[in-house]
């Protein structure tokens, strides 16, 4: 009895993996799209340069954080016009990274760390692929300082 219920799952598991894989047959394309569209999100930040960010945020995209205990919102395009348009002064002590991208079909999410001289920033990311490019249309963050 054991081993059926144990083939069972198995039959189930598989006939899972396999409809997943039909359901986006691009996925792999697509996470590297999303990772590269990501990429001008980080260079942004490396250059200071906000073309890299208007490329990857749609122009009707928000930020959403909590400053000094308040919930704060940002338009896209006042956080491009915010880009300082040289790198930091910091630069080669900061660290960025991709840490997950998870893609259905047109959809996606991701998540970014910041790791600067003074703070370790989270950013957590909705995606979303308009007119074959994947852009971003939401980004939250939190701000952790270092002590």
């Amino acid at each position: 009895m054991r081993s059926r219920i144990l083939i069972s799952v198995g039959v189930i598991s598989l006939a899972t993996v396999i409809t997943s894989a039909r359901l986006t047959p691009n996925a792999d394309a697509d996470e590297a799209e999303v990772r590269a569209a990501l990429q001008h999100y980080l260079l942004g930040h490396a250059t200071g340069d906000g073309g890299h960010f208007r490329v990857v945020f749609h122009p009707d995209s928000k930020l959403y954080f909590n400053r000094d205990g308040k919930f704060s919102m940002r338009t896209s395009e006042d956080y491009i016009a915010g880009a300082a348009g040289k790198p930091a002064a910091d630069e080669d002590k900061r660290k960025r990274r991709i840490v997950s991208v998870d893609v259905t079909g047109d959809a996606a999410m991701a998540k970014v760390e910041l790791d600067y001289p003074n703070a370790v920033l989270t950013d957590y990311f909705t995606l979303l692929k308009v007119d074959g490019k994947w852009m971003i249309m939401n980004k939250i963050f939190n701000t952790n300082p270092k002590r």
